[in-house]
């Protein structure tokens, strides 16, 4: 496992902080019931928050391992990480301003990801390592100040931040990145920025009902943001337009028991200029633009309680996303999947978790590419309140959507823990 400079400096600094704090702290470091590997610093942090200032560092680990391939005979293995540390301020609490919070948050990946390496993967147009990508680097990933108004209706937030983070919004447990987090921004990635990508951008939300609400946001198109060195860019020097989307969302709860469920419908239009790629010749390509623009749809629904108690049970869950074939190599993409909670009455916060997607290639254009398959199955050990580790295997067939293309399996594990 090689590990960077920085990540093997936090690892020895946390260590000399737990020495140094033994005596006093001895109780609460490393207790599974805690929330934070370090423990509650003897009280002072859950007073921190009490009083509005909720500090945060995490770190995510991903190994993955190439474990056969049908032509490809070489068997590499990759690990890729991220640190991330923020701030949560309940600015009510800290200043008086009402309905007021705020979010600061710095990141750093790195690492290697197997799907750059492997020639059993090459062109893979998921990746078998979804922690790794957008520049190993250090970005401002979030800088926003949120205020709701209207007896809390109405709810508006600015700063810097990614699409990701409101809209087509989706979790990532899973290490394949085609099942894992919002999808627009993998298959639109040119102007759609997730995680840990941030550009100046505004969202309005104003909730309809306890249980839906329809947002709206604009989001600089900055490809500056993307260069390693520029993860602390403030300049909108560079700036090419806007993304645009609109979201509705619907958080019903079913059933005598409640059962919690979230349903997404949403557009997205650019105003920056993309190249078209539909109906004209090479030569044309160049000198013809359009707008990329597109739809998607998200369903996650618990379907069932495990022996009346609805915090475990099965959930089911459905990704579609359509992209506009003139300007987008990926027409569309779909994923779905199955996440069981709570199946054994001994590790009741374990779930076990399949999902497979479909990622559509514009092959009127590219020729040749059709559609590539992604498959993974995981179990979720909750080993402690603060770390879950999630071992996994993953199938990919047809890598890159090459009609006689490659498939592989892969091996991964992926650990998540916070401080």
């Amino acid at each position: 496992m090689n590990l960077s400079p920085l990540t093997k400096a936090v690892y020895t600094s946390l260590a000399a902080l737990l020495l140094s704090n033994t005596a006093t702290h001895a109780a609460d470091a490393f207790s599974a019931e805690s929330p934070w590997m370090l423990g509650d610093w003897n009280g002072q942090r859950t007073e921190l928050q009490q009083k509005g200032v909720d500090f945060s560092f995490g770190y995510t680990g991903e190994m993955a391992t190439l474990l056969d391939a049908k032509k490809s005979s070489s068997h590499g293995t990759e690990y890729a990480d991220q640190i991330a540390l923020g701030a949560h301020l309940d600015l009510e609490k800290i200043a008086g301003w009402k309905d007021t919070e705020a979010q600061i948050t710095v990141t750093e990946r790195n690492g290697r990801n197997l799907s750059n390496t492997s020639d059993a993967l090459n062109g893979h147009l998921s990746s078998a390592q979804e922690v790794w990508g957008r520049g190993q680097t250090w970005r401002l990933t979030d800088f926003w100040i949120k205020k709701k108004f209207l007896d809390q209706k109405l709810d508006v937030k600015v700063g810097r931040f990614g699409e990701g983070e409101d809209f087509n919004s989706f979790d990532c447990d899973f290490q394949n990145l085609a099942l894992c987090g919002s999808q627009v921004g993998n298959w639109v990635g040119d102007e759609w920025y997730n995680w840990p990508v941030s550009q100046w951008a505004a969202r309005v939300k104003y909730n309809i009902t306890p249980e839906v609400y329809a947002q709206v946001g604009a989001y600089e198109i900055n490809r500056e943001n993307l260069s390693r060195g520029k993860g602390f860019n403030l300049s909108t020097d560079g700036s090419e337009g806007a993304m645009i989307p609109a979201e509705v969302v619907w958080t019903p709860k079913l059933g005598a028991q409640k059962l919690p469920g979230e349903y997404r419908a949403g557009y997205y239009y650019s105003t920056a200029d993309a190249k078209i790629f539909d109906g004209v010749t090479p030569q044309e390509l160049q000198n013809q633009t359009d707008h990329h623009q597109g739809g998607w749809v998200v369903a996650k629904q618990q379907l069932t309680a495990h022996k009346g108690d609805a915090s475990r049970g099965l959930t089911g869950f459905v990704n579609v996303t359509v992209h506009d074939s003139k300007t987008n190599e990926k027409t569309d993409m779909q994923n779905l999947g199955l996440v069981y909670k709570g199946a054994m009455d001994s590790r009741p916060k374990d779930e076990i978790a399949v999902g497979v997607a479909r990622i559509n290639m514009n092959d009127d254009v590219l020729g040749n590419r059709s559609q590539e398959i992604d498959a993974e199955i995981y179990y979720g050990l909750h080993a402690t309140n603060w770390l879950t580790i999630r071992p996994n295997v993953q199938y990919v067939r047809h890598v890159g959507a090459y009609k006689n293309g490659e498939n592989a399996w892969v091996g991964g594990i992926k650990f998540s823990t916070a401080f």
